[in-house]
């Protein structure tokens, strides 16, 4: 695996109010690398990738994505890493094709260069015969497949999604997954946040498992697994064993 990184963050912090949704996070993914932030609901995993998109300001550490400052240089991040959040939001007015056409222009991208990438997206995830209805009539299913195109269309170094194959039937999931893995086997970085532990077994490289805004384990997933069996025989080492148990502590 190359080792260039591609994606980092340096003790991270964040508060909402009372709340401290991030404590000192630090990571890296590098080219080549699928990496899964998992954690329950108000870990921290979400702030994470909204800090890493721009959209929140920490509070302390720093953000870099390409070498990019993920705040102080938000425009040019958006130059080269694409963003799928948790909850997709369209403009009501606009068709499919329109959407990545919009899209597609605010990255500069030539014509020819848009379209071929733009039948070959709608393609993979099957969204082409839909391309002329308006998004917002859009399934939540449809809405995530067309927020992945909308991430892919101007080809970015680093993916960032946050809970990608939520509202995902399972052909849907499968065609996902190898669209993540697709793009990591090119040499490009993903980031990913996840609730579901076997996807993240069966797609990660390596995953991260926070716990209250703090990273608490990292490693592949067959290295987290082994040493939760070496520090308790009795307990089951699979990596939903690995999480529930560091969570719970």
């Amino acid at each position: 695996m190359n080792e260039q990184v591609w994606i980092e963050t340096k003790e991270l912090s964040k508060t909402f109010g009372n709340h401290q949704a991030l404590a000192g996070l630090s990571l890296r993914v590098a080219a080549g690398e699928v990496y899964g932030l998992l954690g329950p609901n108000g870990s921290g995993k979400t702030t994470s990738l909204r800090i890493l998109m721009g959209v929140l300001v920490p509070d302390s550490g720093s953000a870099t994505i390409c070498g990019l400052d993920c705040h102080r240089q938000r425009v040019q991040v958006k130059r080269v890493a694409g963003y799928l959040p948790d909850v997709p939001n369209f403009y009501d007015y606009l068709k499919g094709w329109e959407l990545l056409r919009f899209v597609g222009q605010m990255h500069g991208l030539e014509s020819s260069r848009f379209r071929e990438r733009a039948e070959r997206l709608m393609t993979t995830l099957e969204l082409d015969d839909a391309a002329g209805d308006y998004v917002s009539n859009y399934s939540l299913g449809m809405k995530k497949k067309m927020a992945l195109a909308v991430a892919l269309i101007h080809d970015p170094d680093v993916l960032v999604l946050d809970e990608p194959t939520t509202g995902l039937d399972p052909l849907a999931t499968r065609q996902m997954q190898q669209l993540i893995r697709d793009h990591a086997a090119a040499g490009r970085a993903v980031l990913l946040s996840t609730h579901l532990l076997d996807m993240a077994e069966r797609l990660c490289d390596r995953v991260g498992i926070l716990s209250r805004g703090a990273l608490v384990a990292e490693g592949r997933p067959e290295e987290l697994r082994q040493r939760l069996a070496s520090s308790n025989a009795s307990l089951d080492p699979t990596l939903e064993a690995v999480f529930f148990e560091l969570t719970r502590r």
